[in-house]
């Protein structure tokens, strides 16, 4: 059975709706910012009516929700392709900072602006649910380098954890230079600070 070509608004299947709105949201939300992109440019980039949105997602602060978690997929999607080459527990910390050198690296319409979670947390206020979101994500990165650290340290679970707690501020800090800068040299330079750092363990 040949498908019917569909136009704006006559009704995509309804996986390919919200599918193509969440990936018009996700331009405009990292391109724009949240407050700055309305529900109509969204349905209008997608190619889809207003009605299909509010099939898909309850509210625009839903479709932010589901921009985040998607988000916090892309990343951990480049983390889990670095890891695949990694040998060694310092390959596996420095994987991280790839993962971010990658993720800056990645093709934007308007050029990288830095983390899309920092820049989404920053516009929403203090409570609310996108700020948790962005905060577990955070964790979870720090949490990936712990893990890595406390491979090289397994009898020193303090010092490691103190290790990749530092590591961690360095690699925020270097994609948050990253983002003012447009590309990755700051994080390819907190990479290169990194490894000398446990290089010395």
């Amino acid at each position: 059975m040949t498908e019917k070509p569909m136009t704006p608004g006559s009704g995509l299947p309804k996986r390919r709706a919200r599918d193509a709105l969440l990936e018009a949201a996700s331009r405009r939300f990292y391109a724009d910012g949240l407050a700055r992109t309305g529900i109509d440019t969204i349905t209008a980039e997608a190619g889809v009516a207003k009605k299909s949105l509010y099939n898909n997602f309850s509210s625009k602060a839903d479709l932010v929700a589901a921009y985040l978690a998607a988000r916090h997929e892309e990343w951990m999607g480049l983390y889990r392709t670095r890891m695949e080459v990694t040998t060694s527990p310092r390959e596996r910390v420095l994987a991280v900072f790839d993962a971010y050198a990658d993720h800056a690296d990645l093709a934007y319409q308007r050029g990288f602006r830095g983390c899309g979670l920092l820049n989404a947390a920053a516009e929403l206020p203090a409570g609310d649910p996108g700020r948790t979101a962005v905060r577990r994500h955070k964790e979870e990165v720090e949490a990936l380098i712990s893990q890595h650290v406390a491979e090289l340290l397994p009898h020193s679970p303090e010092r490691a954890h103190s290790i990749a707690r530092h590591l961690a501020f360095l690699l925020e800090g270097s994609m948050a230079r990253a983002g003012l800068e447009g590309n990755d040299h700051c994080i390819q330079e907190a990479r290169q600070i990194a490894a000398a750092l446990i290089g010395a363990l």
